[in-house]
């Protein structure tokens, strides 16, 4: 009977924990870091980028909140090696505000994530800059949520669906813009991610 009793509230206490998370007051707070690397042997082309968004979040109400991400990408391009080389970059700033909600009552939650990612900045080919850059998208994104402990919360999620218009405005000449819209559910390229909740 014991043992019967201290099983129950354990299930009891790991199930208040994990709502405890996600009710209204709480802060979530995480990020994205990524760096790509592409490389072309026999045409000497390299392709680098990075990119470092920290997003803090608020639960207005239980299971749902609201949020931004602020931060920076970088992109080169080099392409051609030693005198007759060259290389472009990019140099933008971002924000993305988000909204997610949260379904379940376990340690297991899934959500589902709306954000709208925004960008701007500046293209450049060696030192001589090309023009301004902006991007513009809207992204809905599902995952789960598992949460080992009260603070923190370990999400694998996907893409999802995405629509995203860029463009840039060069020094001389018209516009050159570029629409993207796609459904990237890949459940072998998921992203992997860890969130802190206070």
């Amino acid at each position: 009977m014991k043992k019967l009793f201290l099983t129950l509230s354990a299930a009891i206490a790991v199930t208040f924990v994990a709502n405890a998370q996600t009710e209204k007051g709480k802060f979530i707070l995480g990020g994205n870091v990524s760096y790509d690397y592409t490389s072309v042997k026999d045409a000497d082309i390299d392709s680098h980028s990075l990119g470092i968004i920290p997003s803090v979040g608020y639960f207005v109400s239980d299971n749902f909140a609201v949020g931004t991400g602020i931060g920076y990408a970088y992109e080169k391009n080099t392409a051609g090696a030693d005198v007759f080389s060259s290389s472009n970059t990019v140099h933008a700033f971002s924000v993305a505000p988000f909204a997610r909600l949260y379904k379940g009552d376990s340690n297991f939650k899934f959500f589902g994530q709306l954000s709208v990612p925004m960008a701007w900045g500046t293209a450049k080919a060696d030192d001589t800059k090309l023009g301004n850059v902006e991007s513009y998208g809207v992204e809905l994104a599902p995952g789960f949520a598992y949460f080992p402990t009260s603070k923190i919360g370990i999400e694998l999620s996907v893409r999802g669906l995405y629509y995203q218009n860029s463009s840039i405005k060069p020094e001389e000449g018209s516009n050159v813009t570029t629409n993207s819209f796609g459904l990237n559910a890949n459940s072998l390229a998921p992203r992997l991610g860890v969130q802190f909740y206070f």
